[in-house]
């Protein structure tokens, strides 16, 4: 409510609250106006231990979880190279390959359904096919979910690429984790070539490297959530 003071040019004493003006006594102060008073009804800092119990502090909230996982590329030729994966909560997967030591050009780059390399990159079995479909290209409905598709070496014999692919999550039964990432000899056709293996293979030739090992990691970001207090407890209030 709006507070109103009336002075008058008569003197007398003036009242002065303990909490603002704690050294300085009433009898020994006088002014040439007095006044009605207005006494602060003061809340108390210590009281919002009321208000500050009943609204206990809540568990941490995880609002977003990042996945990585590094496959490292090995093959008998002096071919080489990593292959770094990042996912978000449920989203696609980011795959980023780096692969030294290949022939100018394009290269088949497939996951393979086993990580077994124990005779080599044959053992790794066919490309990774859950869906139980034919082969094609990354953008094609139609796909293993392997199909990531051709890279391409420089003059350098450097090949480096970027891959988002929504079909190769780094959890759950379809996660590339326990499976090997190959780089073939040749051009993968998208089974678009007419050859007999392009419907299984992209007829992408032999293959040169693979990864003999894939470790994940997982990193997690958390939310805290504070506790806050309603400005209104801190503020003294006038009646």
């Amino acid at each position: 409510m709006a507070a109103h003071t009336v002075f008058s040019a008569a003197a007398a004493p003036i009242a002065h609250h303990s909490l603002f003006f704690p050294n300085i006594s009433s009898a020994s102060s006088s002014s040439s106006f007095h006044g009605v008073a207005l006494k602060a009804n003061v809340r108390p800092f210590l009281s919002l231990s009321t208000t500050a119990a009943a609204a206990a502090p809540k568990p941490l909230t995880v609002v977003s979880a990042a996945k990585k996982a590094v496959a490292v590329l090995k093959g008998t030729s002096t071919v080489e190279g990593v292959v770094t994966l990042t996912q978000e909560n449920d989203g696609p997967t980011t795959v980023n390959v780096r692969v030294t030591g290949l022939t100018p050009g394009k290269h088949g780059f497939h996951l393979h359904e086993f990580g077994d390399t124990t005779n080599g990159c044959i053992s790794t079995g066919p490309h990774f096919n859950p869906n139980g479909l034919t082969h094609g290209a990354p953008e094609d409905e139609v796909r293993h979910a392997g199909d990531l598709g051709n890279i391409v070496a420089n003059a350098e014999g450097v090949a480096e690429a970027t891959i988002v692919d929504s079909q190769i999550p780094l959890t759950g039964p379809n996660s590339v984790v326990g499976r090997a990432f190959v780089v073939h000899e040749l051009e993968d056709d998208l089974g678009k070539g007419g050859h007999e293996l392009s419907l299984s293979t992209g007829n992408a030739g032999g293959r040169l490297a693979c990864a003999k090992r894939m470790q994940l990691l997982q990193e997690e970001y958390y939310r805290f959530r504070l506790l806050s207090f309603v400005a209104k407890d801190f503020i003294p209030t006038l009646m």
